[in-house]
């Protein structure tokens, strides 16, 4: 079950806490909390065991983390983002073209969650997950026009890819997207490592 909003904290994780439950000996209830809040962990240390999801434990306030193990996990693979949007797609029938969840990997840098809001975002606006339509829907810059780009700093084409990246500006990208982009293509360019530094 997926609630959200303080009235959740206030009410439903309160019930579910109060809750007689018999468990065996060392089992507990277990509430996930994507937001973390001390008072609901401090008034059931006991009868419930608290999971905290964050995508920064830095952000987490210091009382709060010295009553936590830290467990972290990577990101997943690309291979494990595709198998599971592939469950996806064809669990609910939404269609796509292969480059379609291939750019939703791109996109996403092995976070699962973003990868499926990518792909229902994509679905809602277009009905088809392609290529086009993914890079539409997350605002990021095409990669092909990325790889232009590079290949033109590579031959000593210096005016074509500013041109390259003054269009892209002027279409609104951010500075940001456009660097990070662009970092993820020269980190898995067909050149020296030497020029990718």
């Amino acid at each position: 079950m997926v609630c959200r909003g303080i009235d959740v904290v206030r009410n439903k994780i309160k019930m579910f806490a109060q809750k007689k439950v018999t468990l065996p000996p060392g089992r507990h209830k277990v509430v996930i909390l994507d937001e973390a809040d001390r008072r609901t962990i401090e008034i059931y240390p006991n009868s419930i065991q608290f999971a905290l999801a964050c995508n920064t434990s830095g952000k987490i306030i210091d009382p709060i983390q010295s009553r936590c193990a830290l467990v972290r996990f990577s990101r997943l693979s690309d291979q494990e983002t595709l198998g599971r949007l592939m469950v996806v797609v064809q669990a609910k029938n939404v269609p796509h073209v292969p480059e379609g969840l291939e750019a939703i990997i791109f996109t996403t840098y092995g976070d699962m969650r973003q990868a499926l809001n990518n792909l229902q975002a994509t679905f809602s606006g277009f009905h088809f997950v392609s290529q086009e339509n993914v890079f539409k829907v997350c605002d990021q810059p095409h990669p092909l026009h990325l790889k232009n780009m590079v290949r033109y700093v590579l031959e000593s084409k210096f005016e074509d890819a500013f041109h390259g990246m003054k269009q892209l500006y002027d279409r609104g990208y951010s500075p940001t997207n456009i660097i990070t982009t662009l970092f993820r293509i020269i980190k898995n360019y067909d050149m020296a490592e030497y020029l990718k530094l």
